[in-house]
């Protein structure tokens, strides 16, 4: 019998898995962590210290990897360059980092927006670089009648060369994943989970624009929403530490992470990034 326990967090989202190695993961263990992945949204798996393929493996149980780099089903989202050093403030690297300090949700700019992610922790800055998550579906509980009947019907665009220039990085095209796609996808403010049938807000730094409003307009909307939805008791914040891992879904949740000085401390993390099922998560 398993002694896996499964115990929520002090928010609307996320719960602690512990007693399990996730390197070695029984039938039943499986399933449980399914059926808490689908109520709960964020499971964080404390001191996992697994190897980089187990990531993946464990990763794959939830779908097919998105390849982020090609032919690498895991990347490094990291400030440290392979030589040891850091990366210099204002080089492009720096500013993705500095970009998913924002909300967001992983490739909502792509044609297949993801279904999740998997991350772990190999270096942690003293201070700061914790990651944070906020309950979409929540917030989308919590508005109020009028604002539902706003925005039943209305759709944003999502772009990532448009999130970046919000934080004045101004990027050329086929400048990496994201920024090589021709046609930005336009997604509904409000989603519908395919697993749970639970409605969310599906909004963050990508979206813009929204077909028949104003620009103003439109960003204002967007704004009050993402500061509405973002708000205890319906987000959690992660102080990590070496060798936790972190399961999340991008179809009912938003994530940033927090800042840290980029310049002097490293912080290195594995990122497995979960592909969508084109019958739910591709653009139309």
């Amino acid at each position: 019998m398993s002694s896996m326990e499964i115990k929520p967090l002090d928010a609307t989202l996320g719960a602690t898995v512990s007693n399990v190695d996730l390197s070695d993961l029984g039938e039943s263990e499986w399933r449980a962590i399914e059926a808490a992945f689908l109520k709960h949204a964020v499971l964080v798996f404390p001191d996992q210290h697994i190897s980089r393929e187990a990531q993946v493996a464990f990763a794959s149980r939830f779908g097919d990897i998105e390849e982020l780099v090609a032919g690498a089903k895991l990347v490094l989202l990291s400030n440290r360059l392979e030589d040891g050093s850091l990366v210099d403030e204002g080089e492009h690297l720096e500013q993705i980092l500095r970009g998913v300090e924002v909300w967001h949700t992983d490739s909502s700019y792509m044609p297949l927006a993801s279904k999740g992610a998997v991350l772990s922790a190999e270096v942690v800055p003293l201070e700061g670089g914790q990651t944070e998550w906020a309950d979409m579906r929540d917030a989308y509980d919590c508005l109020d009648d009028a604002t539902k009947g706003k925005i039943a019907d209305l759709s944003a665009y999502h772009s990532l060369f448009y999130s970046q220039a919000q934080i004045g990085h101004q990027v050329e095209a086929g400048a990496g994943y994201g920024f090589d796609v021709q046609h930005e996808p336009l997604r509904p403010l409000v989603k519908i989970h395919p697993d749970t049938g639970r409605r969310s807000l599906f909004i963050g730094r990508h979206a813009h624009d929204i077909p028949g409003m104003a620009p103003e307009e439109s960003k204002k909307l967007l704004n009050d929403l993402l500061a509405f939805a973002c708000q205890p008791p319906r987000t959690y914040q992660h102080q990590w530490h070496p060798g936790d891992v972190i399961v999340w879904d991008n179809r009912c949740l938003m994530h940033r992470a927090r800042p840290y000085d980029h310049r002097h401390t490293a912080r290195v993390m594995r990122h497995a990034r979960i592909a969508g099922d084109p019958a739910s998560e591709l653009a139309g």
